[in-house]
């Protein structure tokens, strides 16, 4: 879904009809004449891709932006706007682009498609984790293990923990989608670690790149250091 912003009744309709002829589409469509009015949608993340005006009264495209990036929001901002004199500002809120109006079709259409395709690898390294508070997206690269607690998964991430619903299958199985990708290895009946997080094995012990450590089962240890070593020596 994609959400435009502009004060400009003229150039709001404008850029929603070129969105709206971008053959990439495929959810709908949104328009909002100010900053309050899309940040009260938005709270819901209902929206992938955020097309915001920065010369707007009241909330600015900036600071839209940024109350975007504090609400957690990882949808991909494109910014408009007549002056150059925004392009660093844009970047500060992590902007996927910045273009000057008038803005036409074709070059619009064309950042759309980079932005999509950027969404597309990114979704493709997350996955879904059913929480009590409902869906958590969890990036695979920012996942260092996964443990099973009860009858539950807790997914320990760079930036805090993740605990899933209760689980009614073997841990094996409800890791299934995570051993697909070969950054991920079984250890025990209770462990999944991320080989990118391990900077290191002693005896029983797997060091994590955050200062903690994961007491290996006896049996798998050595099997689990040699395919460390294996995934750092270009097995990846």
């Amino acid at each position: 879904r994609i959400a435009i912003c502009d004060d400009d009744e003229v150039q709001l309709e404008r850029v929603a009809e070129c969105v709206r002829s971008w053959p990439g589409l495929s959810g709908g469509v949104a328009v909002f004449d100010s900053g309050e009015a899309l940040l009260r949608e938005a709270v819901f993340g209902d929206f992938d891709i955020y097309i915001l005006d920065i010369l707007m009264p009241g909330l600015d495209g900036i600071r839209i932006g940024s109350k975007l990036r504090e609400l957690g929001d990882g949808g991909e901002i494109i910014y408009l706007t007549s002056s150059n004199d925004f392009a660093a500002d844009s970047y500060e809120v992590g902007a996927f682009f910045y273009l000057l109006k008038p803005v036409d079709c074709e070059p619009l259409h064309r950042v759309l498609d980079a932005a999509a395709e950027k969404l597309r690898r990114w979704r493709e390294s997350c996955i879904l984790v059913s929480t009590r508070d409902g869906e958590r997206r969890i990036q695979l690269d920012r996942l260092l293990c996964v443990e099973r607690v009860g009858r539950s998964l807790r997914y320990y991430c760079e930036d805090g923990v993740v605990d899933s619903q209760t689980i009614r299958v073997s841990f094996r199985a409800a890791v299934d989608e995570l051993l697909r990708d070969p950054r991920f290895c079984l250890c025990g009946a209770s462990y999944l670690l991320n080989f990118q997080h391990v900077s290191g094995v002693d005896g029983q012990l797997a060091l994590l790149d955050n200062g903690t450590t994961i007491t290996l089962p006896r049996a798998s240890a050595q099997n689990f250091k040699l395919a460390w070593g294996k995934f750092w020596l270009g097995g990846q």
